[in-house]
């Protein structure tokens, strides 16, 4: 941890680094949603569904490991256990226990909607307080609006091409 680079944090950090593994949290979680729902995915345009997810998975990952290093720079420690992943999660998880593509879509949609929600907060609560953690959180935040159009994307494509079978 840097000295000079906490320093310039003008918040509590305790608090900060409570919030910021919270998003550690949820980030794991969605690491693993969207990688077991490529795995369990089952329905029309699998394919390019189960593409999109395996590339999600990665990024929410990359997000995790950003989220880990600015724990560890602010002198506070990841969450170590993944029980605490549940403790702590600001979206939960959503358990793809119906494999049909629109169900992992729509679970994944909701997912990204609560990390908007997520970034956005940490957005407020670090605007002007700290630009390390401000400009991670919008590197994050841009991510996870573009994951959620591209979800909606896919679910819209599945809906058209669902009413087209239909007539």
């Amino acid at each position: 941890m840097g000295t000079k680079g906490r320093e310039i944090v003008d918040m509590d950090v305790k608090e900060l680094v409570e919030t910021l593994n919270k998003a550690f949290a949820d980030e794991w979680l969605a690491h693993y949603q969207y990688w077991i729902g490529a795995k369990l995915v089952k329905g029309p345009m699998k394919e390019a569904v189960i593409a999109e997810l395996v590339q999600h998975a990665a990024d929410e990952m990359r997000h995790a490991d950003m989220l880990a290093m600015r724990i560890v720079q602010l002198g506070g420690e990841p969450i170590k256990t993944p029980e605490d992943w549940f403790k702590l999660t600001n979206c939960g998880y959503d358990a793809p226990d119906d494999p049909f593509v629109k169900k992992i879509l729509e679970q994944n949609i909701k997912g990204e909607q609560c990390a908007i929600a997520t970034y956005k907060a940490l957005l407020n609560l670090t605007m002007g307080k700290d630009p390390v953690t401000y400009n991670m959180a919008l590197q994050i935040l841009q991510d996870e609006v573009e994951h959620e159009e591209d979800l909606q994307s896919e679910l819209e494509d599945l809906e058209t091409l669902m009413l087209s079978v239909k007539a």
